[in-house]
């Protein structure tokens, strides 16, 4: 296996936009993409492709998806109709990317990404909750520059976190005090027909007040692919498996939730596409559950320690194999550490085995 260091821009995008209107304020985010859109865009046409999905089902199943945006939140779909406006990118474009998981479903030969994810709950002395999470985000290296820090402000919530390139959103935390930790599962059933997952993620963190507040929500939606949120706020936390076969919480264990990428309640367990992420995710859950069973995390430093691994062990650092093909090349893009108590996303230009030789970006909701 040859492995390489992953390039890192030598100034990672930051993007800011305020404003209650949702089109004026896709075209501020749009203007701040407007020279890095195309080769995100490029780099998914070639993931597509090598998937076997032809341009002309691509566009149908983008503005498929973006009918689907619009019956649930009109506004979501101005806001990316904004994005393509001040990107000056054909609309298409920009709904294919927010629904990539969803197009890329149809593709038995590029399988998702990795991605690890722990979220712990514990309680002090004095019986005050404190909850806080950390994850990696595991993508294909080819598209190691094409995400960006974010800073939406003028919804019912602002919130700041991590999200591709013309992608509304993913990882984050509002300025309620709700945080959002985000995976990928797979089912037989993942396909565009409803609100795409990242977009939810979104909706989610700017309209959600709480975990309550955002398990109806998500509840509500009508979902067509899978994925996971892990949800929580400064006292509660709840982990959620997302399929077409409805919305699962997911039991607690020992105070922390562990999320890699198969389902962890048997409803949508039952027509996994086992075949994309086993044994790889089952092998690093265990892993990182039996660190945990060793020595409970009790900060969010402990927490991201858990996530280093090396030679010999479940990737859950996840490092590239330049030896394969695209579509194949696995690498843990950012590692990013959420804190609801004090509204902040903690994002890392790396693995978490580059914590403390690289500076985190603090982002603060407010």
């Amino acid at each position: 296996m040859t492995t390489t260091p992953i390039p890192r821009p030598t100034h990672r995008r930051h993007v800011e936009a305020t404003g209650t209107d949702p089109r004026a304020r896709g075209v501020v985010r749009g203007e701040q993409l407007r020279d890095a859109l195309p080769a995100a865009i490029e780099t998914y046409d070639r993931l597509f492709a090598l998937g076997g999905i032809s341009a002309a089902t691509v566009r149908g199943d983008a503005e498929r998806a973006l009918d689907d945006i619009g019956r649930f939140r009109p506004g979501a779909r101005a806001e990316i109709e904004g994005i393509a406006h001040g990107s000056g990118t054909d609309l298409w474009r920009v709904a294919a990317l927010n629904a990539r998981t969803e197009i890329l479903a149809r593709s038995a030969t590029v399988p998702p990404g990795e991605c690890t994810t722990l979220v712990r709950r514990t309680t002090g002395a004095d019986g005050s909750a404190r909850t806080f999470g950390v994850q990696t985000w595991d993508w294909h290296v080819e598209l190691s520059g094409a995400w960006h820090t974010q800073e939406i402000r003028g919804g019912r919530h602002g919130f700041v976190g991590l999200t591709e390139d013309g992608i509304l959103g993913k990882i984050g935390v509002n300025s309620a005090g709700l945080a959002l930790h985000f995976n990928i599962l797979g089912h037989v059933r993942d396909g565009v027909g409803g609100v795409p997952v990242h977009v939810l993620a979104a909706i989610v963190l700017e309209e959600a007040g709480s975990v309550a507040e955002a398990v109806e929500l998500v509840r509500s939606a009508p979902l067509a692919s899978s994925g996971s949120f892990a949800l929580f706020d400064g006292a509660d936390a709840v982990l959620l498996d997302l399929s077409p076969a409805g919305v699962f919480p997911v039991e607690v264990r020992g105070g922390t939730l562990v999320r890699t990428n198969h389902f962890l309640t048997p409803a949508p367990a039952a027509d996994e596409k086992t075949w994309l992420y086993q044994p790889d995710s089952g092998e690093r859950y265990d892993f990182v559950r039996a660190r945990l069973d060793r020595a409970p995390a009790a900060t969010p430093e402990e927490l991201a320690a858990v996530l280093v691994t090396g030679e010999g062990e479940p990737a859950v650092t996840c490092l590239p194999d330049l030896d394969k093909p695209l579509g194949q090349r696995w690498a843990s893009l950012a590692t990013v550490a959420l804190d609801p108590a004090t509204r902040t996303a903690r994002v890392l230009d790396g693995t978490p085995d580059d914590i403390g030789s690289r500076d985190w970006r603090v982002l603060t909701a407010g």
